[in-house]
């Protein structure tokens, strides 16, 4: 019975996690977008009808981690990911951009998280939300990055 109450929990986590990466994802782009502040595209996930309904379900601290992180550290963000792109950031679909950025944010901010999952979540919403094989550039990018960070740790 224990055990199924583990098991419950980290599912739990698992599904706020992810419904925290999609909220980030879509407030990314918004920001990307608009330039609006924090605040201000915070608001308008919770006025939107669909969108407000996700915010109970998901870890609204991790969500705000994600999105501050990339407002704040988007140059070096960008720079991490550079070595890794066909082209410049700025040139990227929008959707793909915000994808990366939140990603690259969370293997270099949250080393909690496997980078497996980081890259399979990343992998997935870019399937949900991007074009069509955009997933594939996705995983190669991310890859290279996890890889790369984890070189650094070693040294």
């Amino acid at each position: 019975m224990a055990n199924n109450k583990i098991k419950d929990k980290k599912q739990q986590f698992i599904s706020q996690r992810r419904v925290a990466r999609k909220l980030a994802l879509i407030a990314i782009y918004q920001w990307q977008m608009t330039g609006n502040s924090y605040q201000d595209i915070y608001v308008g996930l919770q006025e939107d009808q669909a969108l407000s309904k996700d915010i109970p379900k998901a870890d609204m601290a991790f969500f705000q981690s994600l999105v501050q992180c990339v407002m704040q550290k988007k140059d070096e963000i960008d720079a991490q990911l550079n070595p890794f792109l066909d082209r410049k950031a700025e040139h990227l679909d929008q959707i793909e951009r915000a994808v990366l950025r939140m990603a690259a944010c969370e293997l270099i901010h949250h080393p909690e998280a496997p980078y497996k999952v980081v890259v399979n979540e990343a992998v997935n919403l870019t399937k949900k939300f991007g074009a069509d094989q955009a997933h594939k550039f996705i995983n190669g990018v991310l890859d290279k990055l996890a890889g790369k960070l984890d070189k650094d740790k070693d040294s």
